[in-house]
């Protein structure tokens, strides 16, 4: 088992060097290590006021993915709003992650135990309501027992860990409300569990965690990563089937052929070894394999959206991407398959970046299932992907002198009060009823 697992994390690149390597004449560069030297500190949480509920945010594992991201960012400010925050982990074999460790040192209490003891938490201590995020069905069971209301976000449908709508009707009378975050994710799941209120579920996009995004120099930023005049296309997220980096390196190649000073940075966790090899064999054979970079995920993600040209994301479903939002408040044009939050975010007028088609089909109707088909084929929307592509990098210097207008608009849109105020006011309704 740990020749296996030390044989899978060969398959993807750290952090220990740049992209490209360089001798630069004016100077060493800080060491590459020391990433967090580039960033600015963020604002200080502001006081708390006097703690008048208490909720449970439960989560599978505190590492670095969007829903993670998100669990924190409520466990971290939703006491400001005066309600107190633990946060449970449903899965008690999840591995040790970056996030886990970061909100422990801010002293928030975090769960991880056997599912029977997690139960009899909940008994012994019934928090005012629970905020579910992906929830497994023994901690809606356990709730419902224990007559603790629970609020369940859906950051995609279907969920990472499938919808199953056959018993979703049954499930989802042990759920006071839902929160989709965004119209998309709303109708899909209306679509699949039509007998549920439809008063009950709401939609609240996230906002942007500026304090967790702090800004950085661009220029400090490339010199790090090794860039000079490259154009950077970057994609976040996880190296799984959803995120179809596949069909982002297939595209790409195509892009890498006319644009020879175009580099891809794919960064995030590797959930799925087997996935992974298949994308490496795939940038073995694209003719461009010294520009794709594949890369594990980085604690200071702020340093590769401001070093970079374009983001661009290529996923089959998602719900409301974070890292896309965070492209666009840190100025990036942003390239985005018709997904949940793809038309909130970026739009269709062409502002912001482009809207491609989804590599499955009709986005509303997308499953694992019709992912998992697609995964390795020529996707549909490869042509326009990279017109998309080849389109932004012709136009550089436009998109370059748009980044103050784009990350300005952006974080007004995206306003982290806003959010915030709207999760307070759905778990106050759900804790009072």
């Amino acid at each position: 088992m740990l020749s296996q697992l030390r044989k899978e994390q060969r398959l993807i690149e750290d952090w220990s060097s740049p992209l490209i390597t360089r001798e630069y004449a004016h100077g060493p560069l800080p060491p590459f290590e020391h990433a967090a030297e580039l960033v600015r500190n963020g604002e200080c949480a502001p006081t708390a006021p006097k703690l008048q509920q208490r909720c449970l945010i439960s989560t599978s594992v505190l590492d670095t993915g969007g829903i993670d991201e998100f669990v924190a960012f409520l466990s971290r400010r939703l006491p400001s709003h005066g309600i107190a925050t633990t946060i449970m982990l449903t899965d008690p074999a999840a591995r040790r992650g970056l996030l886990l460790r970061s909100v422990r040192e801010e002293g928030i209490q975090v769960i991880q135990e056997s599912v029977e003891n997690s139960r009899r938490w909940l008994t012994d201590n019934r928090p005012d309501v629970i905020s579910a995020h992906a929830p497994p069905d023994w901690l809606i069971e356990a709730a419902h027992d224990a007559r603790i209301p629970v609020v369940e976000t859906l950051h995609a449908v279907p969920t990472p860990i499938g919808t199953n709508w056959q018993a979703e009707a049954r499930r989802s009378q042990c759920i006071r409300f839902f929160v989709a975050v965004s119209e998309l994710v709303r109708l899909q799941y209306m679509r699949g569990n039509p007998a549920f209120q439809p008063d009950a579920i709401v939609t609240i996009p996230n906002g942007f965690n500026d304090r967790q995004r702090p800004p950085v120099d661009r220029t400090a930023a490339r010199q790090w990563l090794g860039l000079e005049d490259e154009f950077l296309f970057v994609s976040l997220g996880r190296h799984v089937l959803q995120k179809n980096a596949y069909g982002l390196i297939s595209a790409f190649s195509a892009v890498a052929q006319t644009f020879r000073h175009a580099h891809l940075l794919i960064a995030g966790r590797m959930d799925d070894a087997l996935y992974m090899q298949q994308l490496l064999r795939l940038r073995g054979r694209s003719g461009a394999s010294d520009r794709i970079h594949l890369r594990d995920s980085i604690s200071h993600p702020s340093i590769l959206l401001c070093a970079a040209d374009c983001f661009v994301l290529n996923s089959f479903f998602e719900g409301w991407p974070l890292a896309s939002m965070e492209a666009l408040c840190a100025g990036l044009p942003v390239i985005m398959s018709d997904v949940g939050g793809a038309r909130e975010q970026v739009g269709r007028e062409g502002k912001f970046g482009y809207i491609v088609a989804n590599p499955a089909g009709d986005p509303e109707t997308v499953t694992w299932e019709t992912a998992a088909r697609h995964r390795f084929q020529t996707q549909r929307n490869r042509a326009e992907l990279v017109s998309a592509m080849n389109d932004i990098i012709d136009n550089r210097e436009h998109w370059e002198a748009e980044r103050s207008v784009i990350a300005r608009e952006a974080r007004i849109r995206f306003d982290v009060e806003a959010c915030i105020k709207q999760y307070v006011n759905v778990l106050g309704k759900a804790a009072a009823a």
